[in-house]
């Protein structure tokens, strides 16, 4: 792990973003809590995405589907079965890895060392593996055959391969021997297939249309690392967009620029954002591309655009009994449709804001940390401060307080320095402070700090939301 992420997981703990859950009690692994300024950065990515994805799209609704579905689900989704991760020990250090990981990292240190061949003929034989019958046997012959090495203690001294599954069981009743066993959902994906027909026939909706929804999964991460990267219980933003047989890539291409254009414009910069096309395709797909952004632990998916045939509607149906068939009035032809789906994770989303936002530079020649969100992603839009206690200066302060938070989430700060006040609203990402002073009694005007250029403006009291309307749509990364 980078001495910059271990920087910006401390920034987080420090400043009330995102903490380590139960620490009290040494912690629960791979699993957080967001604070004060994380939970309000996590509302706002939400609600960005809900009106991009619903809201700017009149064909697209949203669903709340339950946690906890009937167990036939993930039979019919291939969950129960094949849900599972390669796993091997080293014996040396006791530490587990993803067996295919390992194999992967392999490939990566032949090719930056020139080995093209070798690296070619090793990555052949891990698609082959990861398509056998024998996942786990041919994963662990790789490693032997390679002698791949432990990335921690450097041993050659592996158990063989096993499988996991990822999914976390629980039961259903009073007593857990005669309960019936159920699974906390590992993906929200399933809540909408299963809903198809219920969403689609009173929300009057024609293919194509898509349906919307944010919510909770859980996976028993055996290899849980990187922060909030990977977790074991974490927020997906889906959506499943059902289109006629045979025009299914013309809208996944339509998609996969749609969700493209809505990263950049949480104002994550360009440079740092690409596509990244499978190279091994799921079953149940024709096509599939991750959005990856270039974390400081290296390129990673932050989400997944799939063309996922009609796969999940065809098992659902053969599974329930139930029709999934759509019948066209227009065209007056029945069908199946056909899925794309946009799939981000929320906390990687989230941690991906933290990453392109951290910065140091200068402030009146003392190093300052700054976090430059883009304004509709910041936690606090604005923070309010009286240049003194004195001559009611806090009163006229409060009032803008109330007068703001209507339209943004605001904070209001008469404790330290102005030095620091100002360092703490730059480390918190808050892109406008709002000082009172003494000129204030007399100009009903107010000093306006930007974070970013640390300049200042006299803006008038009765100005303020429409200054801080104008300067957060018009915000750009490249005027930093």
């Amino acid at each position: 792990m980078s001495d910059l992420f271990d920087t910006i997981v401390s920034l987080c703990k420090q400043r009330g973003f995102i903490f380590q859950s139960s620490e009290i009690y040494g912690g629960q692994a791979a699993t957080y809590d967001y604070g004060p300024l994380g939970v309000e950065l996590k509302r706002n990515v939400k609600d960005l995405w809900w009106q991009e994805m619903v809201y700017g799209h009149g064909d697209v609704v949203g669903l709340d589907a339950a946690i906890m579905m009937h167990p036939k689900t993930w039979e019919a989704s291939g969950h129960t079965e094949a849900f599972n991760d390669p796993l091997i020990d080293d014996k040396a250090s006791n530490h587990r890895y993803r067996a295919d990981e390992l194999i992967e990292d392999h490939i990566r240190d032949l090719r930056q060392d020139g080995d093209m061949e070798q690296a070619t003929a090793v990555h052949e034989r891990l698609v082959a593996a990861l398509n056998s019958d024998d996942m786990a046997g041919d994963l662990y012959d790789i490693i032997q055959d390679e002698e791949i090495r432990a990335p921690r203690s450097g041993a050659f001294d592996w158990t063989p391969v096993r499988q996991f599954n990822l999914m976390f069981e629980t039961h259903v009743g009073p007593v857990a021997e005669t309960g019936d066993r159920i699974f906390l959902r590992p993906e929200t994906a399933q809540g909408i297939f299963v809903n198809f027909q219920n969403v689609r026939e009173p929300a009057r909706q024609h293919v194509p249309f898509g349906i919307a929804q944010i919510g909770k999964a859980f996976r028993n991460e055996i290899v849980a690392r990187q922060f909030v990267f990977r977790m074991r219980e974490f927020e997906q933003m889906e959506m499943q967009y059902f289109v006629k047989p045979g025009e299914q890539l013309d809208f996944f291409a339509e998609w996969r620029e749609k969700r493209m254009a809505w990263h950049k414009r949480l104002g994550v910069r360009e440079e740092k954002l690409r596509f990244h096309e499978h190279e091994q395709l799921s079953h149940y797909a024709d096509a599939a591309e991750d959005i990856q952004y270039e974390y400081p632990i290296g390129w990673k998916e932050v989400e997944g655009i799939h063309s996922r045939t009609d796969y999940d509607l065809k098992r659902h149906q053969e599974y329930s009994g139930k029709n999934m068939t759509y019948f066209d009035p227009f065209e007056q032809e029945k069908y199946i449709p056909y899925v794309i789906e946009t799939s981000v994770g929320l906390d990687r989303t989230v941690l991906m804001l933290l990453c392109d936002a951290y910065d140091e530079d200068e402030a009146n020649g003392n190093e300052r940390t700054v976090l430059r969100f883009h304004p509709e992603v910041a936690p606090i839009r604005a923070a309010i401060f009286p240049l003194s206690k004195k001559k009611g200066l806090p009163d006229i302060a409060h009032q803008i307080e109330d007068d703001l938070r209507p339209h943004f989430n605001v904070m209001y700060d008469e404790r330290g320095s102005m030095g620091k006040r100002y360092r703490r609203m730059d480390e918190a990402g808050t892109p406008f402070c709002i000082t009172v002073d003494f000129d204030t009694l007399d100009d009903q005007q107010v000093t306006v700090r930007d974070r970013d250029s640390m300049e200042q403006d006299r803006v008038a009291i009765d100005q303020l939301t429409a200054y801080i309307n104008d300067h957060s749509t018009g915000w750009s990364r490249d005027a930093v």
